[in-house]
């Protein structure tokens, strides 16, 4: 049977937890003939290369990272576990950049109420890879082309421009009646947990609730899951 990992980071935040959960159950509603099992990089168990190593006796599996970027836990992590059953084991993307998430960003945004001249900044947990900012400003790319204006960034560690100052740049313009320009903060995290705690601390005249649980990233895992599986041999679709 093939078994369709989906790993996150893992969080001792309950609403994290949930917000997971209900991702994954709604990956699952889109691929009933997949088995789909959960894992984790850090804080929670069972570890991803654990729950690889016991997957690949029943089938072909591929690990989907619940990760927005990639970073040392998709290249390294996932990577290492599995490396160790080629043939057997692949690893997909990360979630993003896809225009998906755009999609879901763009929602966000309004239903916390952004208005037309509003700077917007996106905020991303930030990593010491230089791929995962390469994927933030393609992910910013997008979500301007859906706004029509410019989206500047801010990361809430890692290399880069943090959040607060961001947001401080991006509030000194002046809007079109001279008063000082509202910043709104789109949250490029997963589910709610310790960065976006530190993004909705970021100074923005309004913050967007993080990404998960949504119906459209359930869409970019199970994506993501049968163009890895079609790198396996045999591919069990």
């Amino acid at each position: 049977m093939t078994t369709l990992i989906a790993c996150s980071h893992g969080t001792s935040d309950p609403a994290g937890r949930a917000a997971i959960h209900t991702l994954i159950d709604q990956i699952r509603g889109l691929l009933p003939g997949i088995r789909v099992e959960e894992a984790f990089v850090d804080v929670q168990d069972p570890a991803v290369d654990e729950v690889v190593d016991r997957g690949v006796g029943d089938g072909p599996v591929v690990v989907v990272p619940l990760l927005l970027s990639t970073g040392f836990h998709t290249n390294v992590d996932i990577a290492r576990a599995v490396a160790k059953h080629p043939g057997r084991a692949s690893a997909a993307p990360a979630l993003g950049p896809h225009e998906l998430l755009a999609d879901v960003l763009h929602d966000r945004l309004t239903a916390a109420g952004v208005r037309p001249g509003d700077a917007v900044v996106l905020a991303a947990a930030g990593s010491s890879d230089p791929a995962a900012a390469v994927d933030v400003q393609q992910m910013a790319a997008m979500l301007a082309r859906r706004l029509d204006c410019p989206v500047t960034i801010g990361f809430a560690a890692g290399a880069g421009i943090r959040i607060a100052d961001a947001v401080r740049a991006a509030g000194s313009g002046a809007g079109s009646d001279g008063a000082r320009r509202r910043v709104a903060i789109a949250s490029y995290v997963l589910a709610p947990g310790h960065f976006a705690r530190v993004i909705a601390r970021g100074g923005g005249d309004l913050v967007t609730l993080p990404l998960a649980p949504d119906p459209r990233i359930a869409e970019i895992a199970a994506e993501r899951c049968l163009a890895a599986l079609r790198t396996l041999e045999p591919a069990v679709i």
